[in-house]
């Protein structure tokens, strides 16, 4: 694996090599939670990455936390998956949760991950091998992965709190325009409005097209805006989901000083000591 996102064509060629595993990382949007994700039908031989029920720390009432390394290393055993796995991450949207999941497993020390540019909707407009989802609990002959916590990847609201007025460091929003000024309500009604100090809007749709990352050049184009040269990058957004997509835009653009604010505002917006800008 040389690149963090790769083509339909590239997962089709490789489908059934013995050291792939295909995760389905599908999670309904929190801004719209009725919408279809096709959950019937799954690549073919996709295992289900549950990450709100396995894979974040359950001990908290902040969503989709990362779990300790212990516990990821464990949900990933029962996964199947090991160490010498090559991983390809999909989702239903396009690409939307499955970034996430490439982010997790890369601060937990897997660099060979990807996320399927296109997710499931090119998949299946490609007319590729899928089957049902029956949904049943699978078994798999059990891994031997083993984390490896890299810290730095990983931001949390102490640091936060420091790293907003550096003039070094650049955090960048991914929630939409009027979440970010709180012009229009959180969908988490017990949170604040408005975004950390300092800190600077980049919707999440603004680096895809059609369900996929854009050019290389197209990203850099966009992050270019926002003089981010030889700075260290803190991605945030609702809940640590999209914060990942403009993550991963940033790598592809070549930018490599980054980590994600994991509590993001469902963390931010409702604590009580710290600041707030509308």
């Amino acid at each position: 694996m040389t690149q963090p996102i790769v083509s339909v064509n590239w997962l089709s060629k490789h489908l059934d090599h013995p050291d792939l595993v295909i995760l389905d990382a599908t999670i309904k949007k929190v801004t719209a939670p009725d919408e279809s994700t096709n959950s019937n039908l799954k690549i073919k031989g996709a295992r289900f990455f549950d990450i709100k029920n396995v894979f974040s720390d359950i001990t908290t009432d902040i969503p989709n936390m990362l779990p300790t390394a212990e516990a990821f290393s464990e949900a990933c055993k029962s996964l199947g998956i090991s160490s010498h796995h090559t991983i390809v991450v999909y989702d239903t949207l396009g690409i939307y949760s499955s970034p996430r999941v490439r982010w997790m497993f890369i601060a937990m020390g897997h660099q060979n991950v990807a996320v399927l540019d296109g997710g499931f909707p090119a998949w299946q407009k490609a007319e590729q091998p899928c089957e049902i989802d029956d949904a049943k609990p699978q078994e798999y002959n059990r891994g031997d992965f083993k984390a490896s916590y890299i810290p730095k990847l990983v931001t949390n609201a102490k640091t936060v709190l420091i790293e907003m007025n550096a003039e070094n460091t650049l955090i960048l929003d991914a929630r939409s325009p009027g979440r970010f000024t709180a012009s229009e309500p959180e969908p988490r009604k017990s949170l604040k409005g408005g975004h950390i100090p300092n800190s600077m809007n980049l919707h999440y749709t603004k680096v895809l097209d059609d369900g996929k990352m854009r050019p290389t050049a197209e990203l850099q184009e966009i992050l270019q805006h926002f003089n981010i040269e030889d700075k260290k990058l803190i991605f945030t957004c609702g809940s640590g989901i999209t914060a990942c997509i403009i993550m991963l835009a940033a790598e592809l653009a070549g930018y490599h000083d980054v980590s994600v604010y994991d509590g993001s505002w469902s963390e931010w917006g409702q604590l009580d000591d710290v600041p707030i800008q509308c």
